[in-house]
């Protein structure tokens, strides 16, 4: 699909991500992409003081049943400024907040949703306790003022997969898995919006702190099937624009497949790792944000994975038959 085929449902008054870095304003702009739902988005880019670490996107449900938010964002302000931004657009109470998976920009921002249920995958749940304090130390690092107050808060409450539903939309959690061990996605089957959580990256080089390549492809297999049969138009990737069509997944399901073909013959050729690093990128990525970096960061997190695959079949013993 061409470029031009990104859905951009309503003019912007300023681009997704501009933030105005002397007073600590994100500036969200919660935008209307079906009834009842909006999303915010932010960079297309990497975590920088710059953008104040926001390249999420966060969105919310809306009807007589309750709003319903998911993904909280980079740091405590930004959980404040979006329950602000969102309370401006309903009058309906949040009835809870939900993050898609584990990383910080899903959830740093649930110090700002205190008195609302806030929920995850159990596995999700058990990571964000587990690397919370590391992922608020690093983006502290990263964005400096924009993290003041921040305190990691991880999801209270599991959420189980299955349909449900929501003031006469139905709705459905499922889980995959790939970009992390547990990956949450919500089918809005009544309004057929997807959203794919980290799973799907548009315009943008996926990252890959917890990845599996096979099982992530296989993810991606799976929603392309629900978006082609006709179950899904609209896809809210947490990076990147809202689009519809297979769009983003066939972005991830391409940078995904070249790199496991790259890094699996590069370590049957025998290269080692800054060998790698310095091999050439193939055009049709050059224009994607945060090439460089996160190509660095995917092969220095998976090429060892390839060169012990490699090294194991080599010395594996041979098997005669007598």
């Amino acid at each position: 699909m061409p470029r031009a085929a990104v859905w951009l449902c309503a003019m912007i008054a300023s681009p997704a991500g501009a933030v105005d870095v002397a007073r600590l304003d994100y500036q969200l702009q919660p935008r209307q992409i079906a009834p009842g739902t909006w999303v915010i988005e932010g960079a297309v880019d990497d975590f920088s003081h710059a953008n104040g670490c926001n390249i999420i996107n966060t969105a919310m449900l809306s009807n007589k049943a309750g709003s319903l938010v998911i993904n909280t964002g980079p740091s405590r302000l930004y959980g404040d400024q979006q329950r602000a931004a969102l309370g401006r657009l309903t009058p309906h109470p949040v009835k809870k907040v939900v993050s898609l998976n584990l990383h910080p920009d899903y959830f740093l921002g649930n110090q700002a949703w205190g008195d609302v249920p806030t929920a995850a995958l159990p596995g999700s749940r058990t990571g964000m306790q587990a690397e919370g304090k590391a992922y608020e130390d690093n983006l502290y690092r990263l964005c400096g003022d924009w993290m003041r107050g921040t305190e990691f808060r991880p999801s209270r409450e599991d959420i189980q997969p299955g349909r449900f539903e929501w003031g006469g939309h139905t709705l459905e959690w499922v889980r995959l898995q790939g970009h992390t061990d547990h990956d949450l996605v919500l089918i809005d089957r009544t309004t057929e919006v997807l959203f794919a959580g980290g799973l799907v990256f548009a315009d943008r080089v996926p990252t890959m702190p917890h990845a599996n390549l096979a099982q992530w492809i296989a993810s991606l297999q799976i929603m392309r099937q629900w978006i082609t049969q006709g179950q899904v138009k609209t896809v809210v990737p947490s990076h990147g624009p809202v689009h519809t069509g297979t769009y983003g997944v066939d972005q991830t399901l391409d940078w995904l497949q070249w790199l496991h073909t790259r890094m699996q013959t590069s370590a049957a050729q025998g290269l080692d790792l800054s060998e790698v690093l310095r091999l050439p990128i193939p055009e049709r990525f050059v224009p994607w944000a945060a090439l460089r970096a996160e190509y660095a960061r995917n092969v220095t997190t998976l090429y060892p994975r390839y060169e012990t695959e490699q090294f194991s079949f080599q010395t594996a013993p041979t098997v005669t038959s007598k």
